[in-house]
């Protein structure tokens, strides 16, 4: 898979995506992230981005210029998948569209600034909009960084054990069940005796009974509209 990020502060993503599980996608070729500065592509003097609004009012606006000239440049090498614009009003992010994504060959992410991109390029560009939360952050670059950590880890062969992503939280839209590790006893904690049974049968059951506990009890939302088994 190949990403390209054209944000306007390249600068942001490096620590994000040269560590750590995104590090080693990328040294095994099967994740491949190229970060674009967006000021690179525009015709002006300064290489300016953003301009003022029509219609008066607070903050700059980011140009249709540079963003387009960068993504038609991409465009000659390859064709894209998605062109997804990481805006506060998009599409909140979760696991089903990670899952999706990660199918995916080629997506360009577009980083936001300012009060945001000119709207004809959301009307006739942008294929997908995403928004990591509602809340509101200086520019796109963090949620493009959790977005590609969301998706990286996803493609078979990054993680090193690729059933450890099937079983996180909210995979199934359950939450993940609670996790042990040694010593079995510190003081008076002790591990639930099931897990050291070595009955994988009677272990599957206990994680699932406590995922739909911990769903209940945390995000209850999650479980109207799903079916539980026993």
């Amino acid at each position: 898979m190949r990403i390209d990020i054209l944000s306007a502060i390249p600068e942001l993503l490096e620590s994000p995506l040269n560590h750590s599980i995104m590090k080693r996608a990328q040294q095994k070729g099967l994740l491949e992230v190229v970060v674009h500065n967006l000021r690179d592509y525009s015709t002006l003097k300064h290489k300016q981005i953003d301009d003022y609004q029509f219609g008066g009012g607070a903050g700059m606006v980011m140009m249709i210029d540079p963003i387009l000239n960068a993504i038609k440049s991409l465009q000659k090498d390859r064709d894209y998948d998605e062109i997804i614009f990481l805006t506060p009003d998009g599409t909140i992010l979760d696991q089903k569209i990670a899952n999706n994504l990660s199918l995916k060959k080629n997506i360009i992410l577009l980083c936001g600034h300012y009060k945001g991109i000119d709207e004809r390029l959301r009307e006739h560009i942008i294929t997908k909009e995403i928004s990591i939360g509602n809340y509101v952050l200086s520019g796109g670059e963090l949620p493009a960084a959790v977005l590609v950590d969301c998706i990286g880890r996803l493609i078979p062969g990054v993680l090193n054990d690729e059933t450890s992503a099937l079983s996180d939280s909210f995979q199934d839209d359950l939450l993940a069940p609670p996790v042990y590790t040694r010593p079995a006893k510190y003081g008076d904690w002790e591990v639930p005796s099931v897990l050291l049974s070595g009955n994988d049968a009677k272990i599957d059951a206990w994680r699932h009974e406590k995922a739909i506990e911990k769903t209940q009890a945390r995000r209850p939302e999650l479980l109207r509209n799903k079916e539980i088994e026993p």
